[in-house]
């Protein structure tokens, strides 16, 4: 009996131990974790990499670059109003549309132009500003590297360019279709809405062919559809007009009037005739009718579907949309590019101020928007890659980044 108390305290002790030992195991386990954590933490903290001299210079980075949008595009907006003016009264444009039509979608879609322009003349202005002050000279006293100092401008193109592609690519093509729309009922800009012997492959075997089209009424006059199997047509479809359905749900959905349709097999014809029919084609009022700058119009989403369809289709007309699609991606770099040649000219102490280095940041400037449209021009109308176009003024300006980076002060 003695033996059998003893062996059960001998049990209960060491359940006892082992319920313990659990929670000194899950203790250390928590303990564990939240080391983790915290040292996660301190990796994800910015001010690990952002320091109070960074963030002197995050501040005075943006601050200047929005000061200078906000001066250049004031400036902009009083000529351009001051140039339609005459217009606006001559076609009765009222107060709202102008303000919230035209200007409100006037001044991203410049903004976002100019970004480079911006970017570059903000960086010149308070970098030289700095080397004025002696600033600079005091960082590099202390031990700093030029490499180190553009840790806060890197930071800065960051948010700059993240925020200029987010604009070109889902903000300010819907402002464009505004805008637009503004221009061709009050400025009388000539928009074509119209098109003559369309004819575009709307499937693998499948082509369509329209003789008239209104883009305003989305109505098509002469039309036909054939379709070709091993070489030989088999179906033949005509209609004398073909209205797009504008209150469907889905896409691709036609209405023909006075429809025939020949189906062939072998030597054997089969002809179906009627008034008004139902069909899904697969075409789009976009696909028929190309207006200038339309590319602008559409999100990078939108690029991507649409030059996927038109890839498949065999167009030709497609690259002025290739070009504008890698032309967003190469624009959020040029930030990065011309904030590190602006900083290398600007960061070096000189008598007589930032005069010269400001007008030299300006010629770069303006050289790399007009290599931009050249390029982009030249592969529209040329036969070169759409993508290395796009990139050419990004690879030039690199290299002359990396000329001017090894002439900074070290």
């Amino acid at each position: 009996m003695g033996l059998l108390l003893a062996w059960r305290k001998l049990t209960r002790l060491w359940n006892l131990l082992i319920s313990k030992l659990r929670v000194l195991s899950q203790f250390k386990a928590f303990r564990i974790l939240g080391k983790a954590l915290r040292r996660i933490g301190s990796w994800l903290n910015p001010r690990r990499y952002i320091s109070l001299l960074d963030w002197y210079i995050i501040k005075k980075f943006i601050g200047t670059y929005i000061f200078s949008i906000f001066l250049i595009i004031t400036i902009a907006i009083v000529f351009d109003f001051n140039e339609n003016l005459s217009k606006f009264t001559q076609y009765h444009a009222p107060w709202r549309a102008i303000i919230f039509d035209y200007y409100a979608n006037f001044i991203p879609y410049y903004s976002n132009l100019f970004s480079p322009l911006f970017v570059f003349i903000a960086v010149i202005y308070f970098t030289s500003k700095l080397a004025g002050n002696s600033e600079i000279i005091a960082m590099m006293a202390t031990g700093m590297s030029f490499r180190r100092l553009l840790r806060p401008y890197m930071f800065s193109c960051v948010l700059i360019a993240a925020t200029t592609f987010y604009l070109n690519s889902y903000v300010i093509p819907h402002g464009t279709i505004i805008r637009q729309q503004f221009e061709a009922r009050y400025r009388k800009n000539k928009t074509n809405t119209a098109a003559q012997n369309v004819m575009l492959k709307v499937d693998k075997n499948t082509v369509a062919y329209i003789q008239s089209y209104d883009k305003e009424m989305k109505r098509g006059f002469g039309f036909s559809l054939d379709k070709i199997e091993g070489g030989k047509p088999v179906v033949h479809m005509t209609a004398s007009e073909i209205q797009y359905d504008t209150i469907s749900e889905s896409k691709y959905h036609w209405h023909v009037t006075n429809w025939k349709i020949r189906t062939l097999s072998g030597v054997h014809e089969k002809i179906t005739t009627g008034a008004v029919k139902d069909t899904v084609i697969q075409m789009e009022p976009a696909d028929l009718v190309y207006s200038k700058g339309q590319q602008e119009t559409f999100t990078s989403p939108e690029l991507l579907d649409y030059i996927s369809k038109q890839t498949l289709r065999g167009s030709a007309a497609v690259k002025q949309y290739e070009v504008e699609f890698h032309k967003r991606i190469a624009m959020s770099f040029a930030s990065f590019i011309l904030t590190i040649i602006g900083a290398s000219l600007s960061a070096r102490k000189r008598k007589g101020g930032m005069g010269l280095y400001l007008g030299i940041g300006l010629a770069l400037s303006f050289g790399y928007i007009m290599l931009q449209t050249i390029s982009s021009t030249f592969a529209v109308n040329a036969d070169a890659p759409p993508m290395l176009a796009a990139w050419i003024p990004n690879i030039i300006f690199t290299v002359i980044a990396f000329f001017c980076y090894r002439q900074a002060p070290n």
